[in-house]
């Protein structure tokens, strides 16, 4: 999937990243890197200004982490968690008629 397409789905990534625990932005990238196969390589100028807007919503929240580099660390808000749930059933439903789609024209 190219950049657009990641980024169209950039809320629904970092949610899901953020449900598999709190982390700074950097490990935010490294985990959905990691768990997209090396898929995905999200760049910081696009994933931080995506999880402001996630704060902004109440889906996440985030406090300065006390480590040898100051961190703001993100975690998932319970609204954020249903945030989480909605879009994951958007997505599957979605991805679902593309299936569809695709295998109608096999």
């Amino acid at each position: 999937m190219g950049r657009s397409g990641v980024n169209g789905q950039l809320d629904l990534l970092l949610l899901a990243s953020l449900g598999a625990g709190e982390a700074h932005g950097y490990a935010l990238i490294a985990r959905i890197h990691e768990r997209s196969g090396a898929r995905f390589e999200l760049q910081e100028g696009s994933v931080y200004p995506a999880l402001h807007k996630l704060e902004a919503a109440g889906w996440a929240a985030s406090r300065w982490a006390d480590a040898a580099a100051r961190r703001r660390v993100y975690s998932l808000t319970t609204a954020g968690r249903t945030e989480l749930e909605r879009r994951t059933r958007e997505w599957n439903g979605f991805a679902s008629g593309v299936r569809g789609v695709l295998g109608a024209a096999q």
